[in-house]
């Protein structure tokens, strides 16, 4: 096991201006579980790339176990990888394939095959260490990729969106069990993926990028109790965090006739005509005789728990929020129902980083 820091690390692409990644610092603890997640173009692939040393590091370093490996091939950072496409070789058996690394840098073949038997039997692979990659799903195929990674022993594991190309059902049996081997074997691992549910479960730190930029990076509950800007909280939860505009009057903040509460260190930032995003949670909302009153547009029934989105306007401007109720609601499309707040309301600034969080209580029943 080992270390990995990225001090403020830059990528710049040829003939592009802003850098894929943008000075990227993150000390990654030995045997943690960072999972780095964002939207498309948000730079984890490439950051990911950077410390495999796939891709060169254009300004700062990056060190793995305290060595500053910014300049080191590849195949001198001991390293493994685990790609979206299972990346096997057709004409090779799972045994071969989980033990080609081995032989191609001359391992005895008595200690190659005890390690490929002991990385088969964590993975559930030993019945199936005779088959071809075609006679597999795609379940085995990605837990025999990680086993060729596995065999390796690596300081590092790499895994870049290695769950993506499976069905939903499978993906989520494959997390757990990916989740069980990391915390067994207790290597340094550090994932990409776009999935911010998959990020959430998974890691045990979440690094978040935006345009190549660290946003946030911290465990999955405080990202989700605390996050750090609009761009964080829209990003992180499912549905996203309720996120809506509203201007600063002499009375304080008023959510579509909802007044929201200000604590005192807030107010003292606040100046009177500016805007301030106002976040909610959806299961921090509930359906009520009194507040803000909408027309329901869509209900999401998922058995235990439903989701309704309320469309409402007040002076002007159209609020949308989605409230978390339980499973069974009576609400149907074109109902007219009210909203109010039951928990912690985020507020963030003009420039969209977090002020800080109220706690509202609910109006009415």
């Amino acid at each position: 096991m080992a270390d990995v820091r990225y001090e403020a690390a830059s990528r710049i692409y040829p003939g592009v201006e802003r850098p894929a990644v943008d000075k990227l610092s993150i000390h990654i603890e030995e045997g943690e579980f960072l999972v780095l997640v964002g939207p498309s173009g948000s730079g984890k692939s490439t950051a990911l790339r950077m410390l495999a040393g796939l891709e060169p590091c254009d300004a700062g370093s990056i060190h793995i176990g305290g060595r500053d490996v910014t300049l080191t091939p590849p195949r001198d950072r001991d390293i493994a990888m685990v790609f979206q496409n299972y990346a096997l070789y057709p004409q090779m058996t799972v045994a071969a394939n989980m033990g080609f690394a081995l032989k191609q840098a001359k391992v005895p073949p008595e200690e190659r095959r005890k390690r490929v038997e002991e990385a088969a039997r964590i993975l559930d692979l030993e019945e199936y260490l005779d088959r071809k990659p075609k006679n597999l799903s795609g379940g085995q195929r990605q837990r025999v990729a990680m086993g060729r990674a596995i065999v390796r022993e690596p300081q590092v594991f790499l895994m870049d969106e290695p769950l993506s190309n499976l069905d939903a059902k499978l993906r989520v049996q494959t997390r757990l069990e990916l989740a069980d081997l990391q915390a067994r074997l207790g290597t340094t691992t550090v994932y990409v993926t776009h999935d911010q549910v998959e990020a959430m479960t998974l890691g045990h730190r979440v690094a978040v990028l935006n345009f190549g930029v660290l946003q946030q990076c911290d465990t999955p509950k405080h990202l989700y109790d605390t996050p750090a800007n609009t761009f964080v909280a829209g990003f992180i939860g499912s549905p996203a965090m309720n996120l809506n505009e509203c201007v600063v009057e002499d009375g304080g903040l008023d959510l579509g006739g909802l007044a929201v509460p200000v604590p005192e260190a807030v107010r003292l930032q606040l100046t009177r005509g500016e805007t301030v995003t106002v976040g909610v949670r959806p299961e921090h909302l509930v359906l009520s005789d009194q507040g803000l009153a909408g027309e329901v547009r869509v209900v999401e029934e998922l058995g235990s728990e439903a989701f309704v989105r309320v469309h409402a306007t007040h002076r002007g401007e159209d609020l949308r929020l989605f409230v978390r109720t339980e499973g069974g609601t009576n609400v149907h499309r074109g109902d007219t129902v009210h909203v109010a707040f039951d928990g912690p309301v985020h507020l963030f600034g003009p420039d969209g980083q977090r002020m800080g969080t109220t706690v509202a209580a609910p109006v009415g029943g």
